[in-house]
């Protein structure tokens, strides 16, 4: 009877340690289960913070020319057409695209807005200049992102004529954004026109 409660109690032992150990050996794996969950998490994260703040590197990697300028005429090198230059401009940047409003003055001294929008996705953009005449253009920034090239064509068509004219610019800030450097070299049958026209942001 002694032997039989003996192995009895032993049994009720054994399976009561044999339970602590599986419970025991399951709180492990869930330790570990949650740890590995906890790295992929973290590496996630990481990861995702890596991709975010280069992202954010790109966006405000480029000159941003956003702001209203004013041409000083003083530092300006205007060219032959120097009457038809842009005396203001008011520009909307952003990563995407940039908008460009110009206001210059006609023979009669009335003042004249022009707008255009330039992508930079290398697809053409057009607006309307000068009247009724089309301007194409195309943006493009330096691998630096501290120049932007545009390249545009405008077709005038006076009288049944008709004259194209190509144009680069290039546009540069200078002392620490407050200097917006325009370089242009136009193209026709008329010649070639070089032009610097330098302005000043205006701070309100």
């Amino acid at each position: 009877m002694l032997f039989e409660l003996k192995q009895a109690f032993e049994s009720w032992i054994y399976k009561i340690i044999n339970q602590s150990l599986k419970q025991t050996k399951m709180n492990i794996n869930q330790i570990i289960t949650r740890k590995i969950i906890g790295k992929k998490a973290l590496i996630l994260s990481v990861f995702a913070f890596t991709v975010i703040a280069s992202s954010a590197a790109i966006v405000f990697a480029n000159a941003d020319f956003s702001g209203e300028w004013k041409l000083n005429e003083s530092k300006s090198t205007l060219g032959q057409f120097g009457g038809r230059t842009a005396k203001k401009l008011k520009i909307e940047g952003n990563v995407e695209s940039i908008a460009i409003q110009r206001a210059s003055t006609n023979q009669a001294g009335e003042e004249m807005i022009t707008n255009e929008k330039l992508t930079f996705d290398d697809k053409e953009s057009e607006s309307t200049v000068f009247g009724n005449n089309k301007k194409k253009s195309k943006a493009k920034w330096s691998d630096d992102g501290k120049t932007l090239t545009v390249k545009s064509t405008i077709v005038f068509d006076r009288n049944g004529e008709s004259m194209e004219i190509k144009t680069t610019e290039i546009w540069t800030l200078m002392d620490d954004g407050k200097t917006l450097s325009i370089e242009s070299t136009s193209t026709s049958s008329r010649g070639t026109n070089t032009t610097k026209l330098i302005y000043d942001k205006v701070t309100k």
